[in-house]
């Protein structure tokens, strides 16, 4: 064991920092479009089902396939990569965003705008904080499918800890399998634990307390 990791402790490293990397840029573009999107659409109920379900029909593409098509327009490398899990990620923020804000009671924001607020205020001081719990959670299911997925990055050269994991593959060693699979896992473990927390933060005390 000690001998394995003395000869790939080092790449073991490397690689989980690109993993992260690329994971994590594509989860904060997911989250910097589609927050933003579906707090637009809410306003636009007929034009929400329209992107909502163009989005759906994104998710459906398999993703080696979407991966490959990014090639032709971005090349190989991080950057294609990023692009598509970001795609990936767009679902669950978009479409849950959208729905905690439709769960807003109306009332609510009736006592916003009888109060002076904007339609801007109503939405950063009311809506927005109601809705946090749900938005917190297609945040955590994208970064849970982000990280996974972001394993097959490795195909298209963005390297990764799927690096690690094809190369035990295709040379038949288990402990490199190994050496990829136990990161990712403890990585999407973790963000999802993490992100639990900061959902616990932005959640008003009422709604984490079932009130």
């Amino acid at each position: 064991m000690s001998s394995f990791f003395n000869e790939y402790g080092g790449q073991i490293i490397e690689k989980s920092v690109e993993h992260l990397y690329i994971s994590y840029a594509a989860l904060l573009l997911g989250v910097l479009v589609a927050v933003p999107l579906g707090i637009v659409l809410t306003r636009f109920p007929r034009v929400a089902t329209v992107i909502i379900g163009l989005a759906s029909a994104l998710q459906t593409v398999p993703s080696l396939a979407l991966l490959a098509l990014m090639i032709p327009i971005l090349g190989i490398g991080k950057v294609p990569a990023i692009a598509a899990l970001f795609i990936y990620s767009l679902l669950p923020i978009l479409r849950n965003t959208y729905i905690g804000l439709k769960q807003v009671d109306s009332d609510l924001r009736d006592v916003a705008k009888g109060m002076g607020m904007t339609n801007l205020q109503s939405i950063i001081r009311v809506e927005l904080p109601l809705a946090s719990k749900t938005i917190m959670a297609g945040i955590r299911l994208s970064a849970v499918y982000v990280i996974a997925w972001a394993t097959l990055a490795s195909y298209i050269g963005a390297g990764g800890l799927g690096d690690l994991i094809f190369s035990g593959l295709n040379n038949y060693q288990p402990p490199l399998i190994f050496a990829g699979t136990i990161p990712v896992t403890i990585f999407a473990l973790l963000s999802d634990w993490l992100l639990g927390k900061i959902e616990d933060k932005l959640t008003p005390k009422p709604l984490r307390e079932g009130v």
